[in-house]
């Protein structure tokens, strides 16, 4: 995999945001496999296309860019909240591609995408509306708060400038389509949540006291909950039936894939 834009393309551009958003969705083009069944027919779907940019030609699949110059850091600054927030529960909502580039080289250091079903209203975050002096007054736009995303949902095709072997790629996709299987949204989210608790405790091996320690955590999420440690173990055998952990002896767990 090529990390260099095609600079070449810069020749019919003047401002510099025109001239990255022509490299960046070229080299996307050009470089990237759909993560979902590995093919490499991904295209650009027509301007006007309101929700996504490019399109998976075999399994029909669908993600939209974002670039930035500096490192993605904690979060993204997306569109309109409303429509965000509308789009998690609607049929067509895009899988992420996330690009960050070097200004000095015009080349990639971190690409990766965000699969779809990661996607709560917990890591969309509102921003101030606009300044009633502004062009668009009132309009509410909002990030994405990418801290809040577990990491198997980080799915890297570059990171820091190494190229991820496309055997990983796709069996890191693969791994998490179970939460496909999870359409209520408060649920999905009570499992994502456990997920980054475990993540926290950075360890491949771990027991259920450690998990309770985020207890008053999860509670702040989910105020309307009385009984936490209940909705923690209910998560963990969750956890367990779609093989994300195992379970090694009475209150201790184990990841099945280490790299977590």
């Amino acid at each position: 995999m090529d990390l260099q834009f095609n600079t070449k393309l810069f020749d019919n551009y003047n401002s510099t945001s025109q001239k990255i958003r022509v490299a960046t969705e070229d080299w996307v083009n050009q470089s990237i496999y759909c993560p979902n069944c590995g093919n490499v027919n991904i295209t650009e779907q027509p301007n006007n296309r309101p929700v996504s940019d490019f399109v998976c030609a075999d399994c029909k699949e669908e993600y939209e860019l974002k670039s930035k110059k500096d490192a993605l850091g904690l979060k993204i600054v997306d569109g309109a909240y409303d429509t965000m927030i509308g789009r998690l529960q609607s049929a067509n909502n895009p899988n992420f591609f996330f690009l960050n580039y070097d200004t000095h080289t015009y080349s990639v250091k971190n690409f990766l995408v965000i699969p779809k079903h990661f996607f709560t209203p917990s890591i969309v975050e509102k921003r101030k509306p606009l300044s009633p002096t502004a062009r668009r007054a009132g309009w509410v736009g909002c990030n994405i708060l990418l801290h809040n995303i577990p990491n198997s949902g980080k799915i890297h095709y570059v990171q820091n400038g190494h190229v991820v072997p496309k055997k990983e790629v796709v069996s890191n996709w693969t791994s998490t389509l179970f939460l496909r299987k999870i359409q209520d949204i408060p649920s999905k989210g009570w499992l994502l949540d456990v997920m980054k608790c475990i993540e926290r405790i950075k360890k491949t091996d771990f027991t259920l006291d450690e998990v309770y320690e985020f207890e008053k955590e999860l509670k702040l999420l989910h105020p309307n909950n009385n009984h936490i440690k209940d909705k923690i173990r209910q998560q963990l055998q969750l956890l367990r039936d779609i093989e994300y952990l195992d379970f090694t002896k009475r209150g201790s767990y184990s990841l099945t894939r280490k790299d977590y």
